[in-house]
């Protein structure tokens, strides 16, 4: 009998609660036998929402894919739409590792020829652009809309912000053309299957398909390529807090 696969769910803020959130929707879709260790760094933002951000939570998504890795998971999840830190992470780890942004992209455009994305912040449809062109999807993107609320009203208690996710998917239906509709925030996740009922069109939450892509690879027996750029990091002695990274003889 094989092993049980574990999957890490990393929610590069420092939100407890919208952690929780994302492994529930996390275990919902898992198969039976798949375990999600859901974690999140002890320190650095409480949401992302911004190229600083980003910058600061790369660390902590970093220090949590070494945790993982030397405790034999089988595969990783950055569960921030930004993707920070992917193309590190995936030097760093052994097994795949799939960013939320990217994933919920990719399954878009194998239900639909276009996609709207809704997020959070106006400021982050910037960095939504740069993915969208970075993974080759802009011209799959029929538009982009914000709520114009933070991250963490996702978790405030008002409602408010579901709502208004909810009245920018259907204002998106309505005026896009869109064929499905990417929901451009980890905390959103368990929005999805509701909306996708409500709409009748597929609404995407990348936690899940996130999920699914790494139970898929695992039973492909597929994972990071370490031939070319995303080969293990250089070994080098790094100092300070940076130290914890030194995979030393661990090149295997």
């Amino acid at each position: 009998m094989s092993r049980a696969l574990c999957i890490q769910l990393i929610n590069p803020n420092t939100s407890c609660a919208m952690t929780e959130v994302m492994a529930q929707t996390a275990r919902s879709v898992a198969a039976r036998d798949t375990q999600i260790m859901a974690v999140c760094p002890q320190e650095g933002a409480p949401s992302i929402e911004g190229h600083f951000d980003e910058a600061i939570a790369t660390l902590g998504v970093l220090q949590q894919v070494k945790a993982g890795r030397d405790a034999g998971v089988d595969g990783h999840i950055i569960a921030c739409f930004g993707d920070p830190g992917l193309l590190a992470a995936r030097e760093l780890a052994r097994g795949p590792v799939i960013g939320i942004a990217e994933a919920a992209m990719h399954l878009a455009t194998m239900l639909a020829t276009r996609f709207s994305i809704v997020t959070t912040l106006p400021r982050t449809l910037t960095i939504a652009r740069h993915l969208l062109h970075q993974y080759g999807f802009e011209r799959h993107c029929a538009a982009l809309h914000a709520i114009d609320l933070p991250v963490l009203s996702l978790e405030d208690g008002s409602g408010l912000a579901q709502q208004k996710v909810r009245e920018q998917c259907i204002a998106a239906k309505k005026t896009d053309g869109s064929g499905a509709i990417v929901l451009g925030c980890g905390g959103m996740a368990d929005l999805a299957q509701e909306l996708t009922l409500e709409l009748n069109i597929p609404v995407i939450d990348g936690v899940s398909a996130a999920v699914k892509m790494v139970e898929s690879l695992a039973a492909l027996r597929l994972t990071t390529s370490k031939h070319g750029d995303l080969d293990y990091p250089l070994e080098k002695p790094l100092s300070g807090r940076f130290a914890g990274l030194n995979l030393r003889d661990h090149y295997v």
